[in-house]
């Protein structure tokens, strides 16, 4: 076999002791969870902002821009519900590449996935316990979940791994939200497929043991843009679009139909300031359409402290590492002028 076994990592029951989260930090959760289901189920109006860096680099920048936003989130939390994203693993396209801080908790060094696990869960919790946000993550890995499943209050599950079974069944077992995004064909039937599994009960494998799900009605879809076979990006959170997806939610029956739209990716083929214009395009939509607007929850926005994006070493702080992202500026007037329109 040509795999070199390093190491036995911990299981995750072991770090959660290791880390444990204290009384406060759970309350404050349960209190982040209840605010943003209410979201999804329609008992609140606010809007809701998965916002943040594309990818969790380093502590200290993280924080220091969930700080800022914790200053926003009092300016406009009677509209607004903000989730920090804080993404700590990134699929690569030809597996080249940084992988996030569960495989390199310093982009500058090799792997160390043992270390990688600490800092990702000390970064969530941090998040939790200085500011009172508990956070979102992308499911990459679903085995991975466990690390962070008693922190953790918005999931998403990313183009390429919609349409595999492991992603849909554990969704099914959340009970949190958790955000299925439209496949990077841009074919819908995926995406309404990924959230009826979600939505249901299964029985499966996982982490060794059979396991069972009573269905997740908190899964939703998230509208990214799709990318043609010759490799153009297409936009997909038009009026037309969203219209489209409301009249595929109506003949479902799913539960809380819901979508997140993606501001960056395929929608703004990664040009990061088209995200202000198609933000707000998307909230026109809802003002001029009373099914759009009780389907279209909210935003998913790539944000940092500066514009844009470097490389691996270059060492500018608050800048990704990864996709170009919205500068802090720019982010903090997007939220006021998406908040005035809610």
């Amino acid at each position: 076999m040509s795999m070199n076994f390093k190491r036995k990592l911990p299981i995750p029951m072991d770090i959660k002791e290791q880390f444990p989260l204290t009384m406060a930090m759970e309350e404050q959760k349960a209190k982040n969870d209840a605010e943003i289901k209410a979201v999804f189920t329609g008992e609140s109006d606010k809007l809701l902002l998965v916002i943040g860096p594309c990818s969790a680099d380093s502590k200290e920048p993280v924080l220091d821009y969930i700080s800022r936003l914790a200053e926003v989130r009092e300016k406009v939390k009677d509209k607004i519900v903000i989730v920090p994203r804080i993404y700590t693993n990134k699929p690569r396209t030809t597996g080249a590449g940084y992988k996030g801080m569960l495989h390199q908790p310093d982009p500058n060094e090799k792997p160390d996935v043992l270390h990688g696990i600490i800092a990702i869960r000390d970064l969530h919790m941090c998040a939790l316990k200085e500011y009172g946000f508990s956070c979102a993550d992308e499911m990459l890995y679903p085995a991975n979940y466990r690390y962070l499943s008693d922190i953790l209050s918005y999931v998403a599950v990313g183009a390429r791994s919609v349409e595999n079974q492991e992603h849909r069944l554990t969704s099914s077992g959340f009970d949190i939200p958790v955000g299925m995004k439209n496949p990077t064909s841009g074919d819908l039937s995926i995406m309404m497929n990924a959230i009826t599994a979600a939505q249901s009960s299964h029985t499966f494998i996982y982490r060794g043991w059979e396991v069972e799900s009573e269905g997740n009605p908190y899964a939703h879809a998230i509208m990214r843009g799709l990318v043609t076979r010759d490799g153009h990006n297409i936009s997909n959170y038009h009026y037309e679009d969203l219209a489209q997806l409301s009249q595929a939610y109506a003949e479902s029956g799913l539960k809380n139909p819901a979508c997140i739209v993606d501001t960056n990716h395929a929608n703004s083929g990664k040009k990061y300031l088209e995200q202000i214009r198609i933000a707000k395009d998307v909230m026109y939509s809802r003002a001029h359409n009373a099914d759009i607007k009780n389907l279209i929850k909210g935003f998913m926005i790539e944000s940092y402290i500066e514009d844009g994006a470097q490389k691996i070493g270059e060492g500018i702080y608050g800048k990704s590492i990864t996709d170009p992202c919205l500068g802090w500026d720019k982010t903090e007037r997007l939220i006021f002028d998406i908040a005035e329109q809610v």
